[in-house]
C-alpha cells in the first residue's frame, strides 16, 4: 500500500505552460482536420507520425524508450533508486475518427512536459518516472477500445486483441507491424508503483462550477453490445401494414426503450446506441434487418446488470408484438471502478498545495487509468474543457486549464515517487 504523502519541493515548483501549449498545438498537425481537430485512428499513418514525434523527444533528453507487443510505448526517466518500482503517468495519441487536440493527448505530452521540467530544475526522484502511450483507448478502429491498457491488465487475452480486424480486414497485428510499433517486449510484464492519468473533463460540470481541477475517485462500468433485428424484406408499395415486419420500426421502439432504461436509472445511468445500419438500404423496399450498437454505463454494479437485464426483456417484448427477431449479445464489459484513496488524496493534496480548487468526481467516460487500475493503485486528474464537449473537432481547453492540471500531475507523482534535490539543483 502506498502512503499518502506530499510533495517534498513546494508550490514554487511548476511546469513550461507555453511549452506544454506549443507540443499539444505541434503534435495537432499529425492527422489535422479542415475544422480544426484531428483524425489519428490507432495505428494508422498519422499515429505512426506521432508515435516517433514522441520517441524522437523522448530520445532527445535521453530517456530510455520501450515498445511492447501491444504498441504501448514507455518512456522512462531514471530514478535515484533503480530497485523501486517506476511511477507512471500516461494516456493516449490516438482520437476519434472527429477528434479533438486534447481528449487522451493532453495526458501524454503533460506526462512528457513533467520529465522536462524536472530535468530543467536539476531534480531526480527517488523511483522512476515512466510516461505511457497506451495503444487504441479508443476503439474507434479497433475494438474493444483500451486494448493496449486491458492487455497489460491482463482482462483482454492478448491473442484476442491483435486478431482484431479494421472495417478494411487489417488485423491489429498487421498494422502494428505496417507502422514499426509492434515491439518485442511483452504486455504485461512491466510493474509499476502507482499510475496517475491526466484528462479533460469530456463533460460540463468544472466549467460550469469555476473549478479548474477534478480529482476523479471512481469511474463507471460499461456494457457493450452488439444487436440486430431480423424482420422481412418486401415491397413498401404492396404489402399492407398490418403484414409487415418492418425491423427498422421494431429497431425504433427498442432504441426507445434503452432511452427509458437509462432514464429509470438517472443520473447516473445512461444507454446509448452509436451505430444503426438498415438494410437493404432500397426506398421502396420494408427494411428486412438492422445492425447496431448499444452501451450502457453506471457507477454501480448492480445497476448496470439491471440495464442489460431490462435491454434483454425489451428485446423479447418486441420480437414478440412486432413477429421479428431482436437479439443484443454483450461483447465487453468492465465494471465499475475505485480508485485507489492513497493517489486519489495525493492528487488532492497536490491541488491543495498549489492552490488549486478542485472538486471530488465520477468518471462517466472509459480511460486507460480504468483498465489498470486492477493491476496497481491509479486515480485520474480532470480539466475543464469548453462547453464539456469531446469527441468532436471543436473540443477546446484552455492554457491556464492545461498548465493547471500538468502542475497537479507533476506535484502529484513526485509525491508518489519520492524527490531527491541535486547538488547546485
Amino acid at each position: 500500500m502506498l502512503a499518502t504523502r506530499k510533495s517534498q519541493t513546494g508550490q514554487n515548483l511548476t511546469i513550461n505552460g507555453d511549452r506544454l501549449w506549443s507540443t499539444l498545438m505541434e503534435t495537432a498537425q499529425f492527422g489535422a482536420t479542415r475544422k480544426g481537430g484531428i483524425k489519428r485512428l490507432a495505428l494508422s499513418d498519422e499515429d505512426r507520425l506521432v508515435r516517433n514525434w514522441l520517441v524522437a523527444k523522448a530520445r532527445e533528453r535521453g530517456y530510455s524508450v520501450g515498445v511492447d507487443d501491444l504498441g504501448n510505448i514507455y518512456v522512462q526517466r531514471a530514478g535515484r533508486d533503480p530497485d523501486k518500482l517506476p511511477v507512471a503517468m500516461g494516456s493516449h495519441l490516438d482520437t476519434q475518427p472527429t477528434g479533438g487536440k486534447f481528449d487522451g493527448v493532453l495526458g501524454v505530452l503533460a506526462g512528457l512536459e513533467v520529465l522536462r521540467t524536472l530535468d530543467d530544475a536539476g531534480i531526480e526522484t527517488d523511483a522512476p518516472l515512466c510516461l505511457i502511450n497506451w495503444t487504441n483507448e479508443e476503439g474507434a478502429r479497433f475494438a474493444p477500445g483500451e486494448m493496449g491498457s486491458e492487455v497489460f491488465a491482463g482482462d483482454v487475452e492478448r491473442s484476442f486483441a491483435l486478431t482484431r480486424m479494421d472495417a478494411n480486414g487489417i488485423t491489429v497485428a498487421d498494422a502494428l507491424a505496417g507502422i514499426g510499433y509492434r515491439g518485442t517486449e511483452r504486455t504485461g510484464e512491466r510493474r509499476f508503483a502507482a499510475m496517475v492519468e491526466l484528462h479533460i473533463e469530456q463533460g460540463p460540470t468544472l466549467e460550469a462550477e469555476g473549478v479548474p481541477i477534478g480529482v476523479v475517485s471512481h469511474a463507471k462500468g460499461q456494457i457493450w453490445c452488439n444487436g440486430v433485428v431480423e424482420g422481412r424484406e418486401s415491397h413498401a408499395g404492396t404489402t399492407p401494414m398490418h403484414l409487415r415486419k418492418d425491423a427498422l420500426t421494431a429497431f425504433a421502439e427498442f432504441a426507445l426503450a434503452v432511452e427509458a432504461i437509462a432514464r429509470a436509472e438517472a443520473p447516473g445511468g445512461v444507454g446509448t446506441i452509436g451505430v444503426a445500419e438498415i438494410g437493404p438500404g432500397s426506398r421502396n423496399t420494408v427494411p428486412g434487418g438492422v445492425q447496431f450498437s448499444l452501451e450502457f454505463r453506471h457507477p454501480e454494479a448492480q445497476a448496470l446488470a439491471r440495464m442489460y437485464a431490462d435491454a434483454h426483456a425489451a428485446a423479447a417484448r418486441i420480437s414478440n408484438a412486432r413477429g421479428v427477431g431482436v437479439m443484443v449479445e454483450k461483447i465487453w464489459s468492465k465494471a465499475p471502478v475505485t480508485f485507489a484513496p492513497e493517489v486519489v488524496e495525493t492528487i488532492s493534496h497536490a491541488a491543495d498545495t498549489l492552490g488549486l480548487k478542485h472538486l471530488p468526481m465520477i468518471s462517466g467516460a472509459g480511460h486507460d487509468a480504468c483498465a489498470v487500475a486492477t493491476v496497481m493503485p491509479t486515480a485520474m486528474i480532470f480539466v475543464p474543457c469548453k462547453d464539456g464537449i469531446s469527441h468532436n473537432e471543436a473540443e477546446s481547453a484552455t492554457p491556464s486549464d492545461c498548465a493547471d492540471g500538468a502542475n497537479v500531475l507533476l506535484h502529484s507523482v513526485l509525491a508518489l515517487a519520492g524527490v531527491h534535490q541535486k547538488a547546485g539543483g
